[in-house]
């Protein structure tokens, strides 16, 4: 079994390091980009597991990012979080709408983040 790997995708430095320790004290491989086009640019290159993925970024935003993943043939079974401070029912709505396994309004509780991230990460992807 090898070890999951996640994407970070935040603009914020503060919650990027705080998940980046968070996920790799956890034993999970981890993978960080500040923006929408190095999220794009780092999908390219590895099949991650899982992103955690925020929505309001410069330049390309999440639900783009997220829109441009499930596009692919080869990127089917990565599970995509959004963690977002927008938690208005529409952009929720909107999450799940381009293709999110789970919307997590922020600030949300790092327990419970990993819960869930476990949750998806065993989870058989849907054939």
């Amino acid at each position: 079994m090898k070890t999951p790997h996640i994407l970070i995708v935040d603009d914020e430095p503060n919650i990027v390091m705080s998940l980046e320790f968070l996920m790799r004290k956890n034993g999970y491989q981890v993978g960080i980009a500040r923006n929408g086009t190095e999220a794009l640019a780092a999908i390219d290159q590895t099949p991650y597991d899982l992103v955690l993925l925020d929505i309001m970024m410069p330049d390309v935003d999440g639900l783009e990012v997220c829109r441009q993943l499930r596009q692919r043939p080869d990127r089917t079974s990565t599970k995509v979080i959004f963690l977002s401070a927008k938690s208005r029912e529409a952009d929720v709505a909107k999450g799940y709408a381009v293709g999110a396994d789970l919307y997590i309004p922020k600030p949300f509780s790092t327990r419970q983040l990993m819960e869930k991230v476990r949750e998806l990460l065993t989870t058989p992807a849907a054939a």
